[in-house]
């Protein structure tokens, strides 16, 4: 992996501390570019992602897909299962595999692009007398860089006085590895990370109660999806406690007791386990961003301009310690905008907000740009064409039929503003919208570009020409 044990100080053009998806991308756009790079990871490279996120995630919950398939609707399929056994922990183990197999894909890329990997904690300490950042790591090596690209990501939040003990208490690290399941779950937050949790637990048997302290799930997404979500969650026995807070969390002996309060009043959980999926903040302790003046901003996310630069020169911030928006491929899209404005080549402006957005809950809820309520509340005149995938002959082959595509746009341009989707791997069906929004075409393109027959992707066409006033199969 380039590894320099032994070396006691070395000198780069660009060093990237964090090994994750805007880490590792940064870097290896630097080495393209000519830079001499190397990259500081205190823990795995890949990052959260790869190794204890999105990746292995996707892997349980396709494992969760079958075991739903197989116990709730195999007659449905022609199937009769006797005397079905699940074993959780195989899942467990192949999804380790999948996360092993890419981690080790992202050293080849370092060795490929001849990057130097320091597998250790860094520290800021400093300049040196020709201006270049000065980094310690855990063994005494010194790194000095001309200019640093801090990607250190964001960690759970965790009230204060919750103990999180990995056994009874748990964040989605060790959730996502341990093997076996309790048989009853409060999750804490009912958000991407929550939802998809609920779904993998739900399938493998356990009583999953779902605590929302906003009035859906899925807070940033459009409401309807939230309600489509959340009948979808009520069919197959996930209980959502939307507009509710939670109060206090006591351990005793194996029970843990949640107590909750909304409008109606105040109840107590009782659970074998409980899952914090409260959301995240930018990991910025015990790096010295003091030593160099780096500023955070309110929330303690590092500040950067549209090029990622913080207001220190030679100072750099990608991904989720920016607090932009925390999602994998945003970090990666920052890290080779970052790596491109360091060059001096020509680079892009990002427009977070377009920026697509995907949960991989049963079913799927995919969007980007701004929601109904949004783009109303901002001043557009907005219309709206929905397509239901009861309408759709894929989605009835597959027996998915639940859910919808609805387009928001504005009435007096057709601009595309944004769109939400519910249903059957919606998620896979963004990038045709994003295209469509970054090249300004309207659904009057989207409409005549033919689409492949039968596909869940001509929900999109229909819905377009829905948009244009003319809807064909509804």
């Amino acid at each position: 992996m380039g590894l320099s044990p032994g070396a006691r100080m070395k000198t780069y053009d660009v060093g990237v501390i964090g090994g994750g998806p805007a880490g590792y991308v940064a870097a290896i756009r630097a080495a393209q570019l000519g830079l001499r790079t190397c990259l500081v990871e205190k823990e795995w490279l890949g990052g959260v992602c790869l190794n204890v996120g999105c990746i292995p995630s996707k892997a349980l919950l396709r494992n969760a897909e079958l075991v739903y398939l197989v116990r709730e609707r195999a007659a449905e399929f022609g199937l009769y299962m006797d005397n079905l056994r699940l074993d959780y922990s195989i899942a467990v183990r192949r999804s380790r595999q999948v996360a092993a197999r890419l981690t080790k894909g992202v050293a080849y890329l370092m060795q490929k692009n001849g990057i130097e990997v320091y597998l250790s904690t860094a520290r800021l300490t400093g300049r040196t007398a020709e201006g270049q950042v000065r980094v310690a790591l855990a063994d005494g090596t010194e790194l000095t860089v001309q200019h640093l690209i801090l990607a250190t990501g964001a960690s759970p939040v965790v009230p204060s006085g919750w103990e999180v003990d990995g056994r009874q208490v748990l964040t989605y690290r060790q959730a996502i590895l341990q093997e076996t399941l309790p048989a009853r779950a409060v999750i804490i937050g009912g958000g991407a990370i929550g939802v998809e949790f609920a779904t993998i637990w739900n399938a493998y048997g356990v009583a999953v109660t779902v605590v929302e302290m906003m009035p859906h799930l899925l807070p940033n997404e459009d409401e309807e999806a939230a309600a489509e979500l959340g009948k979808a969650f009520k069919k197959r026995g996930i209980k959502v406690l939307e507009g509710t807070r939670v109060e206090a969390l006591e351990r005793e002996g194996e029970l843990v007791r949640v107590r909750v309060t909304s409008a109606r009043g105040t109840q107590v959980l009782e659970a074998d386990q409980v899952l914090l999926a409260m959301g995240f903040r930018p990991t910025t302790a015990g790096l010295g961003l003091e030593t160099l003046g780096v500023p955070l901003d309110e929330r303690g996310a590092v500040v950067i301009d549209e090029r990622m630069a913080t207001p220190v020169p030679g100072v750099w911030a990608i991904g989720d310690v920016t607090g932009k928006l925390m999602l994998a491929h945003v970090g990666s899209a920052m890290g080779i905008v970052a790596a491109e404005a360091i060059a001096g080549v020509e680079t892009v402006k990002l427009d977070y907000t377009a920026m697509p957005r995907a949960v991989y809950s049963f079913p799927q809820v995919a969007s980007f740009g701004l929601t109904e309520a949004q783009a109303r509340a901002r001043g557009y005149p907005v219309k709206t064409a929905r397509f239901p995938f009861q309408a759709n002959g894929k989605a009835l082959g597959l027996g998915e039929p639940m859910g919808w595509v609805k387009l928001v746009v504005d009435e007096h341009y057709g601009e595309l503003l944004g769109a939400t989707l519910v249903g059957p791997e919606v998620t896979e069906l963004l990038p045709e919208l994003t295209l469509a929004h970054m090249m300004e075409l309207t659904p009057a393109e989207i409409a005549r570009n033919v689409h492949a027959h039968p596909t869940l992707a001509e929900a999109l066409m229909e819905a377009a020409h829905g948009a244009e006033g003319h809807g064909i199969h509804l």
